[in-house]
């Protein structure tokens, strides 16, 4: 009788326990697929963000001159600013438009995939539809490279705008390397801080090999194809000089089409000086005609304004999905990590030389 008590104690126990784990596997289960329709009613909510940098300016300078100036050259400036709003108010009514030219200004922050490239076309189509001959677009970019099809498609944007007819100027406050020089090169001015980090004109690949391994362990892997160079290297199989020499002509056959597109916009730049892979800080690439001028994106911004013209930021927003704010908040923390531990200076020296 005990025996039975007791096996039936134990086997409500492991039922128990059973019940336990596929309860936590349903609600995983559930929480996930939940996740992903989130994620896709959420990934549809893009928006134009448009803002006109000069209201943002004057009210700067509202605010330190409210501190700074004495009463009679507060209410002589009040009197100044009030006349030119009515007569800018006596323009508009009388149906007058602008005269002075406009800067449209755009960011371009890329990663290895050149993701920001689907925000960034529109935001170049919004602006081509406006755009006039008076006009200036201003791309402030930043980018260590990457991908070579992805960067590209996004200087193929920039181009659109060079095909367009449109007075295109890039600043790059930080990095414009590799892919980001090649989309760079594409304005009809390039303007660098001082320290900016321009060119890396070279292309780079690399790939694992586990075949050793493999063999070592005696696990066999087989790869098929049709066509002799469909595949040249590859990550399990055993490699040969074959193959190397055909993955290496077709890093040489980029690198030549990488040249060729630069020498096409910056005719005046030797091609074969600077296309070596190094990079150069902001004030060297001046010399080198890898640029044209030495300022910040806030040099220039600052300077339109004060010549009269409208400055505007315009930006594609999308509001992302909590699977990627998930994997932003992820990375964010990797980076960290990275930072804490000091080798985030190591990587982002890799990444600047791809």
């Amino acid at each position: 009788m005990e025996l039975i008590a007791d096996f039936a104690l134990n086997y409500g126990l492991f039922l128990a326990k059973a019940a336990t784990v596929v309860i936590a596997i349903g609600l995983s289960v559930a929480w996930i697929v939940s996740a992903i329709a989130q994620a896709r009613a959420m990934r549809q909510s893009d928006t134009l963000r448009v803002e006109h940098v000069n209201e943002r300016l004057n009210r700067m300078a509202d605010t330190l001159n409210d501190t700074l100036l004495n009463d009679t050259e507060r209410k002589a400036r009040a009197k100044r600013k009030k006349a030119e709003d009515k007569q800018k108010s006596k323009a508009e009514k009388l149906g007058k438009r602008h005269e002075s030219e406009r800067l449209f200004v755009l960011d371009f922050d890329g990663d290895i995939r050149a993701s920001a490239v689907e925000p960034f076309r529109d935001a170049v189509t919004a602006v081509l539809q406006v755009v006039e001959a008076n006009d200036e677009v201003l791309v402030r970019l930043e980018s260590a490279g990457g991908m070579v099809h992805s960067y590209g498609l996004a200087a193929s944007q920039l181009a659109r705008l060079r095909d367009a007819g449109v007075r295109l100027t890039i600043s790059v406050d930080r990095l414009a390397a590799s892919g980001g020089y090649m989309m760079a090169c594409v304005g009809e001015k390039i303007v660098a801080a001082p320290f900016a980090i321009i060119g890396s004109i070279g292309v780079v690949a690399q790939i694992p090999n586990f075949h050793r391994l493999l063999k070592d362990k005696q696990i066999d892997f087989e790869l098929h194809t049709a066509g002799d160079y469909k595949r040249t290297l590859t990550m399990f199989g055993e490699n040969t000089e074959e193959g190397r020499d055909k993955f290496r002509a077709e890093l040489e056959e980029t690198h030549v089409l990488f040249k060729d597109f630069v020498r096409r916009y910056r005719p005046a730049l030797d091609i074969d000086k600077v296309a070596t892979g190094e990079h150069w800080y902001g004030t060297q690439a001046l010399d080198l005609k890898l640029v044209d001028e030495v300022a910040t994106s806030d040099d220039l911004m600052l300077a339109a304004a004060r010549e009269g013209r409208d400055v505007f930021t315009v930006e594609m927003q999308t509001k992302a999905g909590l699977l990627a704010r998930l994997g932003e908040q992820g990375r964010l923390a990797v980076q960290k990590s990275l930072t804490e531990s000091g080798l985030a200076r190591v990587v982002h020296r890799s990444n600047t030389r791809g």
